[in-house]
């Protein structure tokens, strides 16, 4: 048991850990020759599955897995399973709704595994990354007769997740989506202040089975290079905007993106 009374979970392996064989290189053919990292890979197939003990082992789950394991570039696939793991810490810690049932918990998982979702080609549509991942989440619960709350739920944590002081406030989904992307990127103190040893427990886990292999930079490149084919994905005061505004300002920088 972990000092708040909840069981801690044992982290099984949801596919087995990527090798330096298994990422793009950082210049794919056809790709802009700033060095921009490719954002989705087709190329990639996770042959795991998802034990119990991991995931949800459900068909939603399964096939939100399935989908983002086939089509995300891999350091954006472990950086949305170590999100969902923190998401999962959160929960446990406030009690939340989201792990009082499997419906609710499948909500909770396909909204972190298919957060990022928006940065492969198959759903590089007219809208930021954000909207397009969100629509397509929802198009697969659909598949499963989610009801329009659900959906709904769903949709606008994907949808807001890069939206400061918005997602934080507009749903409990968003806001454990939200938090958990930010603890991914540095800023899990903030949210267990005073437990030192527990960050450093978490961080060592989730990143030992899944490492980092700069998501920084790779996620950062995703959006650029769909905003550089269609600029109206990067709209003024956006995340993708502050990303794109950065690149065009050093179009020849080679590292993690300045508006990042």
């Amino acid at each position: 048991m972990c000092q708040h009374g909840v069981a801690t979970r044992h982290y099984a392996f949801l596919s087995p850990p990527l090798k330096d064989s298994d990422f793009f290189s950082m210049s794919p053919q056809g790709f802009p020759s700033s060095g921009l990292a490719q954002g989705g890979r087709e190329d990639f197939n996770a042959t795991g599955t998802l034990p119990a003990d991991a995931a949800p082992a459900t068909p939603i789950a399964k096939k939100a897995f399935e989908l983002a394991s086939s089509t995300l570039h891999p350091s954006i696939l472990n950086h949305s399973i170590r999100v969902y793991q923190y998401a999962e810490e959160l929960a446990q810690r406030s009690d939340s709704i989201f792990l009082q049932s499997q419906g609710k918990h499948d909500l909770l998982f396909a909204a972190c595994i298919l957060h990022d979702i928006g940065t492969v080609s198959q759903y590089d549509g007219p809208q930021r990354f954000e909207v397009e991942g969100a629509d397509a989440a929802v198009a697969l619960l659909r598949e499963f007769g989610a009801s329009d709350e659900d959906a709904h739920e769903v949709w606008v944590a994907i949808a807001l997740h890069t939206s400061p002081g918005i997602a934080e406030r507009i749903t409990p989904l968003a806001k454990l989506v939200r938090e958990a992307v930010l603890m991914d990127f540095g800023r899990i103190n903030e949210f267990f202040p005073g437990e030192p040893d527990e960050v450093t427990r978490l961080r060592a886990t989730f990143e030992s089975i899944w490492e980092r292999r700069d998501i920084e930079q790779v996620l950062g490149d995703s959006v650029v290079h769909q905003a550089i084919r269609r600029p109206g994905k990067a709209p003024a005061a956006s995340w993708p905007n502050n990303l794109y505004r950065a690149h065009l300002a050093d179009p020849e920088w080679k590292g993690v993106n300045k508006g990042f």
